[in-house]
């Protein structure tokens, strides 16, 4: 369930919390018809693919978070089914995007999800340019972010262990 991907040197003795920047994000992991459900992020130099969801808000919980990301950027009204697990990195503050020097430690929560609403559509002004579906055969071959990989691994083990996905 606990996955630490991405860890750069940390100064000795390591930063007390109060000294580095936390981000807590929720994303959904969406299967159906052998098809996995992708959001075209657009933050970066080149475009790539992400599973739907992102930062959560203060007044959020990450349940809430999930299903307000999803809709932002599917269009899709979603039920999370299962929690999949967690994902950190620690970023070192030159490899942060915005100037500063505070370290970012990224905490991502990962859900299963079934759509129970909405129609697919394209988030207006946001992190994200369009929404897909791709079969699950074809993922391997996107220009896609380590979050996909993480996500499909963590539903495959717990469907591995019986785990339900509504």
């Amino acid at each position: 369930m606990f996955d630490n991907r991405h860890v750069t040197h940390v100064p000795d003795p390591a930063p007390h919390y109060t000294e580095y920047d936390t981000r807590l994000a929720a994303y959904a992991v969406i299967v159906r018809d052998g098809q996995l459900l992708l959001a075209l992020w657009n933050e970066q130099e080149r475009k790539r693919w992400t599973l739907p969801g992102g930062g959560v808000e203060l007044h959020e919980t990450v349940e809430e978070g999930a299903v307000r990301e999803v809709r932002e950027e599917t269009g899709y009204d979603v039920r999370l089914t299962e929690l999949l697990g967690i994902e950190t990195d620690v970023f070192a503050a030159a490899e942060r995007a915005q100037d500063t020097a505070r370290p970012l430690k990224a905490v991502r929560v990962f859900f299963a999800a079934e759509i129970v609403g909405g129609r697919l559509t394209a988030e207006a002004d946001g992190t994200t340019d369009e929404a897909r579906w791709f079969p699950l055969a074809e993922v391997a071959e996107l220009s896609r972010v380590s979050m996909v990989d993480t996500g499909l691994g963590l539903l495959a083990r717990s469907e591995g262990r019986g785990g339900e996905r509504g």
